[in-house]
């Protein structure tokens, strides 16, 4: 059958017989959500399933599948089954944060700037990130968001227009990229890379610096199943923010 015999090849691989039986379970089922074999809302394999594939106690199927949930990956009701969660749930355990919403929970008021936003051939650089070929249409806005009038944040951000067919109707004075993305396109995957750095000429003119101030530079890539969702540059000046998150293996 489909399933023994994908268990079958998990447990073949390098070193997979000395992960813990629950650890085998959850990739088994962690990669099938994310190759969408279940659809969010989609009932999954029972306990008692899980316990015959794997020849496991029902304790070690249930750990399994309580540690998905806290995961935000499934979702499980007693006495009538475990389900794959709907995909802005999954964005959700991500972390990810509309800055919109971050600045409310200050206590503060939040407005957006928008210095650009059209469709853009894609280059080499934009088309390999975006996965798209070369000439290609994208989308492409820079916003600069402020926290009680202070410039907080610049944002240059590709959007695969396969994602977002809309994307560029959108007003973004009203509705952040991020708050708009995770309705539209919800993502199973997020890509960081966090650096200090100096801002470009035109950046440090939107953030209302000089080009030596530092600054701190965030590059995020989403992506749905294998398709990338968006790349986008956050630059926000050093001393005016911080990132903070949480890391559960």
């Amino acid at each position: 059958m489909k399933s023994e015999s994908a268990e079958s090849k998990l447990s073949e691989r390098p070193r997979m017989r000395a992960v813990p039986p629950y650890e085998r379970i959850k990739l088994y089922l962690k990669e099938r959500l994310e190759s969408g074999h279940w659809t969010p809302g989609a009932l999954m394999p029972s306990e008692a399933e899980l316990v015959t594939q794997f020849s496991v106690s029902r304790m070690t199927v249930n750990r399994a599948l309580r540690e998905l949930q806290l995961e935000g990956l499934v979702d499980r009701a007693q006495g009538v089954g475990t389900f794959a969660a709907q995909l802005h749930r999954v964005s959700s355990s991500l972390t990810i944060r509309d800055i919109h919403e971050e600045v409310l929970e200050r206590g503060h008021t939040h407005h957006a700037t928008v210095h650009l936003a059209k469709a853009e051939t894609a280059t080499a650089t934009v088309a390999q990130r975006l996965g798209v070929a070369v000439g290609a249409t994208v989308f492409h806005t820079v916003i600069v968001h402020h926290e009680n009038d202070v410039a907080l944040q610049c944002e240059d951000r590709y959007v695969n227009p396969e994602c977002a067919p809309d994307y560029l109707s959108v007003d973004f004075t009203r509705m952040t990229p991020t708050h708009y993305l995770l309705d539209v396109a919800p993502l199973w995957e997020a890509r960081f890379a966090v650096a200090a750095g100096l801002p470009t000429p035109r950046e440090a003119k939107l953030l209302g610096l000089k080009t030596t101030d530092p600054v701190l530079i965030v590059s995020r890539r989403t992506v749905n199943r294998g398709v990338p969702i968006t790349q986008a540059r956050l630059v926000h000046p050093a001393g005016r923010y911080q990132i903070d998150g949480v890391f559960k293996p």
